[in-house]
């Protein structure tokens, strides 16, 4: 056994250098092997139960679940966060959506002469990974967090308690919630991909994430932010902005859609791959 013979099992399912990374990963994660310590033939130093777990793990790798279910866990924004089937894996594009945030909490505070805690609400939390990173990274947040599915909130319940993030978790469902609070600050990466998309994406998605998370019909791509929006109307502070992750495909219906609504400064942002990933908007200031 050796890191080629092991990379090369999953070249059907990945192109060559994300199968190394996918490899790479494993062996360091889980049996603490550096690439180097691998090429200079630690795997065949494996005890063998150590070998039959490796070979157990690759067995798994190779029917396409995600290296993340694999191993519980998954980095984003420097933390490792518990992921199981129960929550959307996550993305890099999460990562630049809770940049914008950040960005403009820490510009809020900057402006504030006293230490007023920002009230922020992450809406389809997931893993909690949104709403955790904000409330650590965030002086004085107020964070509260919903989602609809009561597993989804057991992971990131747990995920906040590991990591030290004081964040209210509560079950709500996005399209029905009636809300009491008031935020000034509104962030969500809801479902937005249509049914019809399906084919075009990877299988190991398709079968190892939660479907009521990924999709939205194709008749009403726009559901959940209507009904977000529709909320943040009675439920944003004056002068308060909210931030989505969008499906590149609706950016501008999305964008007429909450100036339809009132709300003003409203931006697309591109992601780093210059697609239209995010959108933002501000209720009138009083």
């Amino acid at each position: 056994m050796n890191f080629r013979e092991l990379y090369t099992r999953l070249v059907d399912i990945y192109e060559r250098g994300e199968a190394q990374a996918i490899v790479r990963l494993l062996l360091e994660e889980r049996f603490g092997l550096t690439l180097a310590e691998v090429l200079g033939g630690a795997l065949e130093q494996l005890s063998s139960d150590k070998q039959n777990e490796l070979e157990q793990l690759m067995m798994r790798l190779e029917t396409g679940e995600p290296i993340q279910h694999v191993l519980g866990r998954a980095v984003f924004c420097g933390r490792k966060f518990s992921v199981s089937p129960d929550v959307l894996i996550p993305r890099p594009e999460t990562e630049e959506l809770v940049g914008m945030v950040l960005a403009h909490c820490r510009g809020k505070l900057s402006e504030q002469k006293t230490g007023v805690p920002i009230r922020l609400l992450d809406i389809g939390t997931g893993s909690g990974c949104i709403a955790v990173t904000l409330a650590l990274d965030i002086p004085h947040a107020a964070v509260t967090a919903w989602d609809v599915s009561v597993k989804a909130l057991q992971v990131a319940r747990a995920n906040a308690c590991r990591l030290g993030a004081y964040v209210t978790f509560e079950e709500h469902d996005a399209l029905s919630a009636t809300a009491s609070g008031c935020w000034d600050v509104i962030v969500s990466n809801p479902p937005y991909i249509c049914c019809e998309e399906a084919d075009e994406m990877e299988k190991n998605v398709l079968s190892y994430e939660p479907r009521q998370a990924l999709f939205v019909p194709n008749e009403d791509p726009l559901l959940f932010y209507r009904a977000i929006s529709g909320m943040a109307q009675e439920h944003l502070a004056p002068g308060g902005t909210v931030f989505f992750e969008i499906n590149p495909r609706f950016a501008l219906d999305l964008q007429e859609l909450v100036k339809a609504q009132g709300f003003v400064q409203v931006q697309c942002v591109c992601d780093q791959y210059g697609k239209e990933r995010f959108v933002k908007f501000c209720s009138p200031s009083d």
